[in-house]
């Protein structure tokens, strides 16, 4: 076991939950070296004290302006929940982060995954077809992984109500090489900041590297012109696109769950776009020709909901008909350690030639 781990498990025994009772650093090393499993230099100690008080996730914490340490009794546990505070505004609004109570994490959770149920209606409504997948639960997937995939297949009129696949044109495109499909890859966000808006627009860039296009989905309006330049000048450069929601994020907790959006009836839904949506539109992306079949095979290989999304799209072309799935996960959790392939309601598509 390393030496992190072997703090995370000694910590706990050893600090004070009141941090008017902290241990000083000289203290805390002394009686952690009685517990480890070999010797470490007082520097090295210091040195992992100081970076799992940077951690949401570890026991450790500092008292403000001191130079003693106390346990962390409400902390983050996870990254995505890090992730959604971030997200969601709240150190933005002056609030710690690593000392958020459980109240705090719970309520940004919510508001990520109303907005996220959100997004995937306002997708559907655009005859678009969004694929939710889980959140990864790493780093490094942040710049690997979407929030969203999403297929825009190349479709006709029929009708008042329906909408087809053209296959005279999807005849076409196969007989010349070409997907008959576009795919961009989705990256939201409840706001953005000066601090964070270069962190979220290249983890969209990242993680857009297999699909056709990137997009990134910001649920707040951008008021600051200067913050919406940025943006702008780096969706053009880059060729990712960026939009916002226009939503009140306060506005997201007068709704029930993200499960009663994705339930809603059509009518009932646009009456709740009308309040409470107002989309800007910052680039358009500028989508390439073709995927990275080689990042999209290890994508396939390393997530288990990549096999599944292109699995759905090899069944509509064998088909001729492109028919969301049924939710696998009905609240659509932004933040759930579990598997939630989930796709919005929308109307069937059905090729005809």
């Amino acid at each position: 076991m390393n030496l992190r781990d072997q703090l995370k498990e000694i910590l706990p025994e050893i600090l004070p939950s009141d941090p008017s009772s902290s241990i000083k650093g000289t203290e805390l090393i002394r009686l952690v070296k009685y517990r480890l499993k070999q010797e470490y230099s007082d520097a090295t100690l210091r040195y992992h004290f100081s970076i799992l008080c940077a951690d949401p996730s570890s026991p450790i914490a500092k008292v403000d302006q001191g130079q003693g340490y106390y346990l962390r009794t409400t902390r983050v546990t996870t990254l995505e929940e890090a992730r959604a505070l971030a997200a969601a505004g709240f150190t933005q609004a002056g609030m710690d982060l690593f000392h958020s109570g459980r109240e705090m994490v719970d309520l940004a959770r919510s508001r990520m995954a109303k907005m996220r149920a959100l997004y995937l209606r306002v997708a559907a409504a655009d005859a678009r077809f969004p694929f939710a997948l889980s959140p990864s639960a790493s780093p490094e997937g942040l710049w690997k992984y979407p929030d969203v995939a999403v297929v825009d297949w190349e479709l006709e009129e029929a009708g008042d109500t329906d909408l087809r696949l053209s296959g005279d044109l999807l005849d076409l495109k196969r007989s010349l090489g070409v997907q008959p499909f576009a795919i961009s890859s989705v990256r939201l966000s409840m706001a953005a900041s000066y601090d964070t808006v270069r962190e979220l627009f290249f983890q969209t860039l990242s993680g857009s590297r297999w699909a056709h296009a990137g997009e990134l989905v910001i649920g707040a309006a951008i008021t600051d012109e200067q913050l919406a330049e940025d943006l702008r000048r780096l969706g053009g450069e880059y060729g990712v696109g960026v939009s916002t929601l226009g939503i009140q994020i306060e506005a997201l907790d007068d709704i029930a769950d993200a499960s009663s959006i994705a339930r809603m009836e059509d009518r009932a839904f646009e009456s709740l776009q009308g309040r409470l949506i107002s989309r800007q539109k910052i680039t358009v992306a500028r989508p390439t020709a073709t995927l990275d079949w080689r990042l999209i095979r290890d994508m396939r290989r390393d997530h288990p909901e990549f096999q599944s999304f292109f699995g759905w799209i090899e069944q509509c072309l064998r088909d001729g008909t492109a028919t969301p799935p049924a939710a696998a996960a009905a609240e659509m959790p932004l933040l759930s350690g579990a598997s939630s392939l989930a796709m919005a309601p929308a109307r069937s598509v059905t090729l005809v030639g």
